[in-house]
């Protein structure tokens, strides 16, 4: 295997630490991408690589995404990003989280962990028993903190909204047709919001029965997961894993809009100017999604109330709209804008 500096998502990271602790059977992977703002702050992901090269890939790519999505947050935090390899139908164990949990104390706070997929709030309790470095704990009612899913689904929603004015011309969700791929904390709570206003859903996750189980509450249509990407429609909102819009993906999309909360959508770069070429309006996920992170991050720094976090989250359509103008102005992909801004803000500009 390459070292990880020849890794094609190797971007100039500070830190990257493989843990394996045999006792409890963690095989990690903690990236650090950069500190230039703050502690690299960005949640844990518990999943199952057929390759381990994989993991690595996953964190290069999830904690560079995070250094951008603190910067485009205003937050005084950089970007890191830890992964769990999980055996295929293993479960996670107490002894596994605590192991984890040492490992990110091991770093001394130049990574502050909080919860991803395949992670839960309870999970982060049971890792703060090792560690101070860990946000996404249960708070009292009010407080900012917790579970960062319903909050990352409201920024979702608002950069959704932002897209339909800017990509229709409409100032309502009601009666655009909505794709949304992936319905679990973020999409769930997505579809719900939209819904609410009115939009037309048609829902797909690799869990049936839970789509299935939202589209009757909601009264939404169904789609093979697969199948969701080339649906007809006014929005795609990619809200499960990422790397779903590649050359091919793109090709089919049959929408005018991409605006979902997904990580690292854009397989690789180039696949930003392809979709700017298709003249879809594309809402960079960093900054679409940034809602769960400015949650966790106003707990850690130990300032802000649930109204505080609102409002800033309140803060993401202004952005979009930002993006938007200079791509429309300078000919640019909003993906290449959006870089190029956060690449400024953490002293690579």
């Amino acid at each position: 295997m390459s070292a990880v500096w020849d890794f094609a998502d190797f971007d100039d990271h500070e830190h990257i630490h493989m843990f394996r602790d045999r006792a409890s059977g963690l095989t990690a992977v903690i990236a650090v991408h950069s500190t230039h703002l703050g502690p690299g702050a960005g949640g844990v992901r518990y999943w199952h690589y057929p390759q381990r090269a994989a993991a690595i890939t996953d964190a290069l790519r999830l904690s560079r995404g995070m250094s951008y999505k603190n910067a485009m947050a205003g937050l005084p935090m950089g970007g890191g990003k830890g992964v769990i390899l999980a055996d295929e139908g293993a479960a996670k164990t107490p002894e596994l989280l605590a192991a984890f949990g040492r490992a990110v104390e091991s770093l001394g706070g130049a990574y502050v962990t909080a919860e991803d997929v395949g992670m839960s709030d309870a999970d982060m309790v049971a890792i703060s028993k090792h560690t101070k470095h860990v946000s996404g704990l249960p708070v009292a009612s009010g407080a900012a903190g917790g579970d960062p899913g319903p909050l990352t689904a409201l920024g979702v929603y608002l950069g959704i909204k932002a897209a339909i004015k800017q990509g229709l011309g409409a100032d309502s969700a009601r009666d655009v047709r909505v794709a949304i791929q992936g319905v679990g904390s973020v999409g769930g709570g997505v579809a719900r919001r939209l819904a609410a206003e009115g939009a037309k859903l048609t829902l797909a996750d690799v869990n049936l029965a839970r789509a299935k189980e939202l589209a009757e509450e909601l009264g939404a249509d169904l789609a093979d997961s697969a199948a969701i990407m080339e649906i007809e429609a006014d929005v795609l909102s990619p809200n499960a894993l990422g790397a779903i819009l590649t050359e091919r993906s793109i090709e089919k999309l049959r929408v005018p809009i991409v605006a979902g909360g997904a990580n690292n959508q854009l397989a690789t770069a180039a696949d930003g100017q392809r979709i700017h070429d298709r003249g879809i309006t594309y809402a960079p996920d960093y900054v679409i999604n940034a809602g769960g992170i400015i949650n966790v991050a106003l707990e850690y720094l130990g300032h802000g109330s649930r109204d505080e976090v609102e409002s800033r989250i309140h803060l993401i359509p202004g952005r979009l709209a930002e993006i938007w103008a200079e791509s429309k102005a300078s000919g640019t992909p909003a993906s290449a804008v959006a870089d190029r801004m956060a690449q400024k803000l953490i002293g690579r500009g």
